[in-house]
């Protein structure tokens, strides 16, 4: 019988396979790696309500089809992580310790086989309790992994808005809600499918996944090196200040921050709404990495930091003149260097404790 539930249901599995065809189709052109495998994700997050929608006749309860089932299932949470994985590294190879990571799905497996040895309940619990316990560990890696990521970026790149990976973060978010609903669910009513309020739920959470996934730009842009500058960033993190090597003597680190500050007084390198750390460095002829220490050592910040603090001071000057007065608040941001109001405001004010806005209608009216 179709009802309002089954539709819900049909636009969640259509959706997530539509999901999935825009990410490999869209992995041609950026983040290829970590595209295919959020499109891996979305078809076997499907299984939840493709299960409930195929008519199987006998085939339904044969073991090797349920367990085949609840092991994709058990699947999902880890091509979610390895997809996050790719995305913060599009060079990302798995070492040793993550390599467990794979081995836990076998592991999972051995368990699922149990089906006819355990009692329903036992058997019941133990998957559940697998689940979680694994969904959790991929959730919680993903979201250090994402979090970590946005710390990086700064070291490379002049805006963040674009490529922080954000919108991960709300989906993590997203999942651990929908996880707790489907415990619940679970534990108090076992024999029932999920009722039209929790689909209702994840369809939302399905068109935010799509949203944001579809509009990621590509995070590495092609042909700068910024895999590597990510890992000696790593490594410097973990190595006490005092242990750390000097890329240069003092005389050239002077010398560094002199001809930089002449690159951004004279030649207005800051203006570049594009700018990244390769880039500026190979107006200054200088590898990213030593670029990078002349930065961080010479003036205490980072690339983001840096950049930024002259892209302000310029909105300072254009907001109080009196020649920029008829132009808005966009316009004033990209004469500035920014590359959407958004970035301007969130900067300008992370800066200033005032919104662009806000700061020239306080100047002008002092």
């Amino acid at each position: 019988m179709f009802t309002f539930e089954v539709l819900i249901k049909a636009f969640l599995i259509g959706g997530m396979f539509l999901l999935a065809f825009l990410n490999f189709s869209h992995a041609v052109q950026v983040n290829r790696k970590a595209n295919i495998w959020f499109g891996v994700f979305a078809i076997f997050w499907s299984t939840f309500w493709l299960d409930e929608m195929l008519y199987l006749g006998e085939l339904k309860y044969h073991m090797i089809y349920q367990v085949g089932v609840v092991f994709i299932q058990f699947l999902v949470p880890l091509t979610f992580l390895i997809s996050v994985y790719y995305y913060t590294n599009p060079d990302y190879k798995f070492g040793k310790y993550r390599i467990i990571l794979f081995l836990v799905p076998l592991l999972i497996l051995i368990a699922l086989s149990l089906k006819e040895v355990l009692a329903e309940e036992t058997y019941h619990i133990l998957v559940l309790g697998l689940f979680f316990a694994h969904a959790i560990t991929c959730v919680v890696l993903a979201y250090f992994k994402v979090h970590r990521h946005q710390k990086l970026i700064q070291s490379f790149s002049s805006h963040t808005q674009d490529v922080d990976l954000r919108w991960i973060k709300y989906i993590i978010y997203a999942f651990i809600g929908s996880s707790l609903l489907i415990l619940a669910y679970n534990l108090l009513l076992p024999n029932r499918n999920l009722n039209i309020f929790a689909n209702l739920f994840f369809l939302f959470i399905l068109y935010l996944v799509a949203f944001y996934s579809i509009r990621q730009q590509e995070i590495f842009p092609k042909g700068l090196a910024i895999v590597e500058e990510l890992e000696k960033s790593e490594e410097e993190d973990s190595i006490p200040n005092q242990q750390k090597i000097k890329l240069m003597s003092d005389e050239d680190l002077l010398a560094g921050k002199e001809r930089l500050m002449l690159l951004m007084d004279q030649q207005e390198a800051f203006l570049d709404t594009e700018l990244n750390l390769l880039k500026l460095a190979n107006q200054m002829e200088l590898s990213s990495h030593q670029l990078s220490y002349i930065i961080n050592n010479g003036f205490q910040q980072n690339f983001f930091q840096f950049i930024n603090s002259f892209r302000v001071e310029r909105a300072k000057e254009l907001l109080l003149d009196p020649k920029m007065m008829p132009y808005n608040i966009v316009s004033i941001g990209f004469s500035s260097g920014f590359n959407s109001k958004t970035a301007f405001n969130t900067v300008f004010k992370n800066s200033t404790g005032l919104t662009p806005t806000s700061y020239r209608q306080q100047h002008r009216l002092s």
